[in-house]
């Protein structure tokens, strides 16, 4: 709740803000299913790890929205949103964007958190109980931002947006 809370304070959007909640059932999901694998039980350090996944993925959910948005405002003050393929072109060009700096985010905790999987001795077994969900879900989170968000916005753009000006006109 108090994640859902910051995110529509950030985003002044409740559609988006459910748009960036959406990835923390499919992230959490593939944790889950790590965790189930590792035959870990959920204890505080895994709660700490799912925390911080879900964070994660609030964080670059709401960049991915804002990369969207920022490409899509700029079609529409260029007057490139005539019809669906417009609206497509300029929500891909927004994905696009973002698609290096989430493939780097996604690499550098894959790099920082893969280590501490195989890591012995003291703290080891607290480490790897924090690591193993956000390295589960990472990999469905960068997926889900990067196939899923676009056509989400696009299904809402064009319902609520963009469908509208062409009938007006």
């Amino acid at each position: 709740f108090l994640n859902f809370l910051l995110l529509y304070m950030n985003t002044k959007s409740f559609t988006k803000t459910l748009i960036v909640t959406l990835s923390v059932p499919f992230s959490a999901i593939a944790a889950v299913w790590l965790l189930y694998i590792l035959g870990y039980n959920m204890r505080i350090a895994v709660w700490v790890g799912l925390i911080a996944l879900i964070g994660n993925d609030a964080e670059t959910g709401v960049f991915m929205l804002l990369y969207i948005d920022l490409a899509y405002e700029k079609a529409k003050r260029e007057g490139r949103l005539r019809n669906l393929q417009e609206l497509r072109q300029a929500i891909l060009e927004g994905a696009v964007k973002r698609l290096r700096p989430k493939f780097m985010t996604v690499a550098t905790m894959f790099l920082g958190l893969i280590p501490i999987m195989w890591s012995t001795g003291t703290g080891a077994d607290v480490m790897k109980r924090i690591a193993a969900p956000m390295i589960g879900g990472i990999f469905t989170s960068f997926i889900l931002e990067l196939m899923v968000y676009p056509v989400i916005y696009e299904i809402l753009k064009w319902h609520s947006e963009v469908n509208k000006l062409m009938n007006k006109t």
